[in-house]
């Protein structure tokens, strides 16, 4: 492990020079893998959502805590199964309030593979026991598909729905649905995608401010880290990409576009902060929007299982969203 801690401080220190604020504060369950939080409407309770299990249910009268663990969103599972996963290990949920409902999507699949299928489930309350399964969305992928079906992201633009998804192969696309429940369009298409490697973007997450809509990706690696560092600088980060529509035409603070390997670094690996990424975005009632997301602590390990639950409000720089 020392071998390995030694190796990252090139990194970290190289990291220092980025003006980077550190994490919110975090107290009670904060361990955290592919975090979703939304604050529930009728008393402002914040629910955060994380991968693993059943989908794990925190909840926390504010950001920084304490966070308490409330139970499960689908103890029993999921309806769906694929190879490698019958339901029991649901990944990266994405939480919505449309209409008077919360819409929780999720994936299934398991770790490598590309047969991969989206779920959602509905609550009006979020509490536990309250989770309807909806089973299967009709996002799905197999053995040969441009794309793996997994890290969903809905996204609601006037009365027109969307949702993002993707993870390596050909990274991001974004199917229409006719609804938060509805089957999605025959036609999909690439949002962002990076040539390079081995084509490591996942985790896109889509939000609008004064007249962009932001596409976030965690691109790198994201886990295993005390098996196996990956080489300075490719592990996970959070780059960006902007438009002025919600369905493609993405490009980064250089105007390159994000099908062409474009994407600004939005937060990256500094201080003891290793890896940050699986992030989001929600208006908070008292800091406006905040940038949410899991890290490794380096002071704590690199092991998933000490994953941390980061936060940071978003200032802006010319447009573009700064931590």
């Amino acid at each position: 492990m020392l071998k390995k801690l030694l190796s990252v401080l090139p990194l970290l220190c190289g990291a220092l020079v980025n003006a980077y604020g550190s994490p919110g504060a975090c107290s009670g369950a904060c361990w955290s893998h592919d975090p979703s939080v939304i604050q529930r409407v009728s008393d402002g309770t914040y629910y955060r959502f994380d991968t693993g299990s059943g989908i794990q249910i925190t909840t926390a009268s504010s950001l920084s805590g304490p966070w308490t663990i409330k139970g499960y969103v689908l103890p029993s599972g999921s309806s769906i199964s694929v190879t490698g996963n019958t339901g029991s290990d649901l990944w990266a949920p994405d939480v919505h309030y449309v209409s008077g409902t919360y819409y929780l999507f999720y994936a299934v699949s398991s770790f490598g593979s590309q047969v991969s299928d989206i779920g959602v489930a509905t609550s009006t309350t979020m509490d536990v026991g309250s989770w309807t399964d909806h089973g299967a969305t009709g996002v799905a992928s197999t053995t040969g598909k441009a794309y793996n079906a997994i890290d969903p992201n809905l996204i609601v633009v006037g009365s027109s729905y969307y949702l993002n998804f993707g993870s390596f192969w050909g990274d991001i696309y974004q199917v229409p649905v006719s609804s938060a429940l509805g089957k999605p369009s025959s036609t999909s298409y690439q949002l962002a995608y990076n040539s390079t490697g081995t084509h490591a973007e996942e985790g896109s997450y889509m939000f609008y401010y004064s007249g962009y809509y932001y596409l976030l990706i965690s691109s790198g690696i994201c886990c295993g880290y005390d098996t196996s560092l990956p080489a300075a600088g490719q592990e996970y980060r959070i780059i960006m990409c902007r438009s002025t529509s919600a369905t493609g035409s993405f490009v980064d603070k250089d105007g390159k576009a994000c099908t062409a390997g474009g994407g600004s670094t939005l937060l990256k690996s500094h201080g003891v902060v290793y890896g940050p990424g699986g992030q989001g975005v929600f208006t908070d009632t008292s800091k406006g929007l905040v940038l949410y997301y899991h890290y490794a602590d380096t002071n704590d390990g690199l092991a998933d299982a000490n994953y941390l639950f980061g936060w940071n409000a978003i200032t802006w720089s010319s447009g573009w969203p700064v931590v």
